[in-house]
Parts: C-alpha cells; sequence; structure tokens
C-alpha cells in the first residue's frame, strides 16, 4: 500500500487532467481508481453509452444502508478563447489562491472527497461513506442519474448526501430546476419580394422567442411563492442565449437554430413548462405548414435538472449545520445534481468550499482559506462518522 496523498496533491493530480465536457476524462477516473486501487479500495465505475467517459464511485465503512455520499464532477469547462496568467492545467498558488481550471468548480472538492475517502478507510468508520464522481455536469448534469443507479445497484442505498459546488462552505438547501431544449426551426427559401409565399425561420422562430419574454413578464409579475422569494430572481425564467440562421438580406431563412433555457423555481415542474413549450411549438409548426407542409419545427431536450427542495427537518442539512454551525438559509439559482440526488430519495444538499463567481472564469481559483475549511469540515464529518 503507497502513502496516502495530501488533499493538496490529489487536487494537483486532478486539475492536470483536461476534463473538458467534449473530451474524455478517463485518464483521470484511471488515476483516481488506481490510487484509491492502492489504499485498498475498491472502486466502479459507470460508463456513457460510447464509453469514451465514467462515472466512479466507492464504498468504505460498514457496508449497510444510511450512509452518506460526497459528491462531485468531474469534467470542467473549457478555457478556449480566454486569457490565462498561468497554465490552466497546472496548480499555481500565489497570493493565498489556488488558481488552475477546476480548483473552484469543483475540483477543489473532488480532491477533499477523495482524500477523506481514504482517511475514513484508513481510520476505520461506523458508519458508511461514499464517493460519487459524475461526468458531463457542465453540460446538463446529464451523467448524474446513471451514476446514481449504478451506486445503488452495487452498494446499500445511501441516507444522504453532500454535492460539493462551491458555496464557500455555506449549507445551500435550495436550488432551480433547469431543461433545454436545442430549437432548430426550418422554413422555406423565396426571395423577400415574395415573402407569403414562403416560410421564414427567423421569423417563425422570432414567435417562439416572443412567447418566452411573454412568459418571463407574467412570471415577474406574479406574487412569488414562499419558497420562490428565497431566490434571486424569485421567479422561473426563460432564456434564449445563442441563435444562428438566414442566408442573405433578400431570402427568406431556411434554417434558424437556437437553445431554449427554462431556470424552474422550486415548487414548479420543469415538466410542466416544457410542455407549455412544446404546445406552442405544435401550434407553430401547424401554422407553417399550413403555408409550406416542409416547414418544421425540431427539438431535442438535452438536459433536465431537477430543483433541490428544501427539506423540511432533512438528514443533510442538519448534518451539515452541526458540522459547520451555519444556521442561516441559503439558496442559490443555478442547478446542481443535488437535485438528480434528492429526486432518488436521498436526502440533499449542496455545500462546498469556494466561490461560484470564480467558476468558469479565466484565471480560475480557489483561495487557500477555502481549500483548508474544506478539510477542516471533512475532518469532522469523519469524526462524526466514526
Amino acid at each position: 500500500m503507497t502513502k496516502p496523498l495530501s488533499p493538496r496533491q490529489i487536487l494537483d493530480h486532478l486539475v492536470a487532467f483536461p476534463t473538458v465536457s467534449r473530451d474524455t476524462n478517463l485518464p483521470l477516473v484511471d488515476w483516481v481508481e488506481g490510487y484509491l486501487a492502492s489504499q485498498g479500495i475498491t472502486a466502479h465505475r459507470h460508463w456513457n453509452e460510447d464509453r469514451t467517459k465514467a462515472g466512479l464511485f466507492a464504498h468504505v465503512g460498514p457496508m449497510e444502508a444510511g450512509g452518506l455520499i460526497l459528491s462531485g464532477h468531474t469534467d470542467v469547462v473549457p478555457v478556449d478563447g480566454q486569457a490565462w496568467s498561468s497554465d490552466p492545467w497546472v496548480v499555481t498558488e500565489r497570493d493565498g489562491r489556488l488558481y488552475g481550471r477546476g480548483t473552484c468548480d469543483m475540483k477543489g472538492f473532488d480532491a477533499l472527497a477523495i482524500w477523506a475517502l481514504v482517511e475514513g478507510h484508513r481510520r476505520g468508520l461506523r458508519r458508511p461513506l461514499q464517493i460519487a464522481l459524475s461526468y458531463d455536469e457542465e453540460i446538463g448534469c446529464m451523467g448524474a442519474p446513471p451514476l446514481i443507479a449504478g451506486l445503488q445497484s452495487v452498494f446499500p442505498k445511501a441516507g444522504l448526501a453532500i454535492i460539493g459546488e462551491p458555496s464557500r462552505m455555506k449549507a445551500v438547501n435550495g436550488h432551480k430546476g433547469g431543461a433545454g431544449y436545442r430549437v432548430h426551426v426550418r422554413g422555406v427559401e423565396v426571395h423577400s419580394s415574395l415573402l407569403p409565399q414562403g416560410v421564414s425561420a427567423i421569423m417563425e422562430a422570432a414567435r417562439l422567442i416572443m412567447w418566452a419574454n411573454a412568459r418571463n413578464a407574467e412570471n415577474a409579475a406574479k406574487p412569488a411563492s414562499a419558497v420562490a422569494a428565497l431566490f434571486d430572481p424569485p421567479f422561473t425564467t426563460l432564456h434564449i442565449g445563442m441563435i444562428s440562421g438566414g442566408t442573405a438580406h433578400n431570402i427568406t431563412a431556411a434554417d434558424c437554430r437556437y437553445v431554449m433555457e427554462f431556470r424552474v423555481v422550486p415548487g414548479e415542474a420543469p415538466e410542466d413548462w416544457c410542455k407549455a413549450f412544446e404546445a406552442e411549438v405544435a401550434a407553430l409548426r401547424a401554422a407553417m405548414q399550413a403555408v409550406r407542409p416542409e416547414a418544421d419545427v425540431l427539438l431535442e431536450r438535452f438536459f433536465d435538472v431537477p430543483p433541490l427542495v428544501p427539506e423540511d427537518q432533512g438528514a443533510a442539512e442538519a448534518l451539515v449545520r452541526r458540522l459547520t454551525g451555519d444556521n442561516a438559509t441559503h439558496v442559490v439559482s443555478y442547478g446542481t445534481e443535488a437535485g438528480h440526488f434528492q429526486a432518488a430519495g436521498i436526502s440533499s444538499l449542496v455545500c462546498g468550499p469556494g466561490d461560484i463567481a470564480q467558476a468558469h472564469q479565466a484565471d480560475e481559483y480557489l483561495e487557500l482559506s477555502e481549500f483548508q475549511a474544506g478539510q477542516a469540515f471533512m475532518e469532522k464529518l469523519l469524526a462524526d462518522l466514526s
């Protein structure tokens, strides 16, 4: 058995793997699996469909239900086009900060979780501890549901989960859910002087975009529920952040493509918003095809993130509050994999080192003090499980 690594040494290894979501994460998974094996811990993989990526999970302590999961993702966003002051794939310490892609989001927590798992195995635990490392979180939390199912097919079901997204070690007990569509509006080209004889994909796409604007205005105007009022903004939002289409200014557009995103407050179901959008699409499709039957609107639903709903006397929240002393209420408007764990019947909470404001940025960093606070939290957690 090799000598255990420190959290910082583990972080150095993890950041060195450029696990951008568009690429494989297997070199990182290989390393983590090998390191855990060197410490006497057997890890298991859940593969994606084409076996280019894998999630990893492991268990230490008694082989019984009711344990704790430490959950993180292995993928990071690209560095393309960003002006970095140092190599993004090397952890660089300066001015009390650890710079590198993923140090904050969220390989800092991953390193702490791996360290805690090894320490728990070495020290011996009275209650079980599991780790779950996913892929494709950055493109819509796609890897979490199959990873959770795979974990539960091998190990006894855990009772609670801590998802270590950067929260400055605060207990975040609620976040918005989400869903996303890639929308392809197919029009029919004619000269723009003959506009009524064709179908402009751009002008028809604009009808769906205006529908989104109208829903945003309605949501902003209606009274917020008690849970929604905790969020900023305190309502569900619909957003289009990318759009392309058209050939020339005097030709009706044959194609228009854009991405529609929903950020849904707890208490409302993302699925209800998706059904409403799909009904609007169906109505538009019928109107377009009444002009030209070959016109169409194609939808690809590419992510679904359940909201994290604040739990009444939740076990995960109680544990984190006991260990951190944080009794304030914290919610966030971004989504995490916590909603998937909660949907699987596991009490869940978000708590991890770092500030989300640093995520995805050039010169992304994790404050050294936050990393140290995360290790102190893990020490308390291991004492609690022992």
